[in-house]
């Protein structure tokens, strides 16, 4: 019988008000029930925003070094169960260990990042321009925030979002997806286990209708932070601007990776296998066109059909393999569909281009790594976000070609040249329209310590991870102290 686990509202582990459950299935075996979770609804979400709201009025007064203590306990806790943490995450949502293991190291990095700030979250001092007048800026928190997670990366993307805004002084309302509830709930014990304060951080579980709408409209959560589709996340802005509630909104990519005729091609080769099949291409950084150079194309074709072939695909908790399976039947037959499309539109397919249903695969929601080459701009698969294992090869003569048919998407995430020449790198830097862009590198491998999000249809402007996710957490106040002992009117006086 499959274990119930529950929601953490105000300190207390409880079930949904409803008394119902969902199941969360191992998408390697539909046999496999990993675990039973709350079904919540808005009295749940309630219950969880006057958690927040009670606790914010304490936590906001303890000071940001004492937060962040809670934060590096939380860190070490996580360290200590990564293997067990990262085999669980591995059965429900399907990616390899390695990756799983990757996956808690990065809430572990994003801990110890956070914890750091709680000794800095620098506000300024600047000269003021009267005597005897002190000027400066501070950080406040802002309140309780409503936070809406994915499924691909279950335990890093709450840290990104969790971590940053307790060391701030907020609270939170976490929502996981339905997909991956257990890595949520391995996140929120550890964070009991630190000895955060009850309160401070609320998991709800549930779906995006019955629990996220109510957390994004609920009148008393100044903050919402989000990532996931962008029909989705534009749903989100528009309910969030017309209660003028602050929101973050990290969103889809149709990310590229450039290959000039001078670059080495068995490192862009091994880069874009790694970008376009790394997760099963279900990252919102995923290497989804290959733009390579005509000089080069046919080689570098050959090489990354060859690797892609090679490609072992099987439950990610196995040795050996390379690639697991998708996260549900609903996304596998999402990216067959875009299959089908590329084929109608006139794209040759190289490889893949089916589910994988032989033998032990039968009972997952396995598809082969799939290569098109003959790919043009105006094509959909060079346009929409595919989120799985595709890659679609389209050929340029010059570096404006290929910077110019990089931007022509509605996304602006990651990016990647491969070349020797610094002059072309630099111009990649200059002119690609992505909030990232990587050298001789797959589009793939965000760090901490810098700022994580994109343009246009990828985001709102705001970032994570990094400095800059501390000014969406926190308010900025100036203060003037004047010890002249007289009034003085700033500007008037001069």
């Amino acid at each position: 019988m499959p274990e119930t686990f529950k929601n953490w509202i105000g300190g207390d582990w409880v079930a949904a008000r409803s008394g119902k459950t969902f199941a969360d299935v191992n998408p390697a075996d539909r046999d496999d029930v990993v675990g039973l979770f709350p079904e919540s609804g808005a009295e749940d979400v309630e219950d969880a925003v006057r958690a927040a709201e009670k606790a914010f009025a304490s936590w906001r007064l303890v000071p940001a070094p004492r937060r962040a203590d809670v934060l590096f306990r939380a860190a070490a806790i996580l360290e200590e169960g990564k293997e067990a943490h990262a085999r669980e995450m591995t059965r429900e949502m399907g990616k390899i260990l390695t990756e799983a293991r990757g996956d808690v190291q990065e809430a572990i990095d994003t801990a110890y990042y956070a914890g750091g700030e709680g000794r800095r979250l620098f506000g300024e001092t600047v000269p003021a321009e009267l005597p005897a007048k002190f000027a400066m800026s501070i950080r406040r928190p802002v309140g309780a925030a409503g936070m809406i997670t994915p499924w691909n990366f279950p335990m890093a993307i709450p840290s990104w979002k969790v971590f940053p805004a307790v060391v701030s002084g907020n609270t939170c309302v976490l929502k996981p997806a339905e997909l991956t509830p257990l890595s949520a709930v391995r996140f929120c014990e550890a964070l009991e286990k630190a000895g955060l304060p009850p309160g401070v951080v609320n998991l709800v579980h549930g779906g995006g209708l019955a629990v996220g709408r109510p957390l994004v409209e609920h009148r008393r959560l100044p903050l919402v932070s989000f990532t996931g589709s962008t029909e989705v996340g534009r749903d989100i802005a528009e309910r969030c601007g017309r209660l003028l509630k602050r929101v973050s909104l990290e969103m889809g990519g149709k990310n590229a990776q450039i290959v000039m005729d001078d670059a080495d091609l068995e490192l862009a080769a091994d880069g874009v296998l790694w970008g376009a099949f790394g997760t099963t291409g279900q990252r919102c950084t995923a290497t989804s066109r290959l733009i390579v150079h005509e000089k080069v194309a046919r080689p570098l074709t050959e090489r990354v059909v060859l690797l892609a072939r090679r490609i072992r695909v099987g439950d990610g908790l196995a040795d050996g393999v390379d690639m697991g399976p998708l996260v549900s039947a609903e996304q596998r037959d999402t990216v067959h569909r875009y299959v089908e499309i590329g084929k109608k539109e006139g794209a040759t397919l190289l490889c893949g281009g089916a589910p994988l249903t032989d033998g032990a695969l039968a009972k997952g929601h396995f598809y082969a790594p799939t290569v098109f080459s003959g790919v043009r701009p105006s094509m959909r698969i060079a346009r929409e976000e595919i989120f799985g294992p595709v890659l679609s090869i389209l050929e340029v003569k010059s570096l404006d070609e290929a910077i110019r048919v990089l931007n022509d998407t509605d996304y602006g995430l990651s990016s990647s040249i491969y070349t020797r020449d610094v002059s072309s790198a630099f111009r990649a830097i200059r002119d690609v329209d992505a909030g990232i862009t990587y050298v001789n590198g797959p589009t793939i491998g965000a760090e901490v310590q810098l700022p994580f999000g994109g343009a246009k249809g990828t985001g709102n402007g705001h970032r994570e991870a990094g400095t800059a996710v501390y000014d969406f957490y926190t308010e900025w106040k100036s203060v003037y102290v004047d010890y002249s002992g007289r009034l003085q009117k700033a500007q008037i006086d001069r």
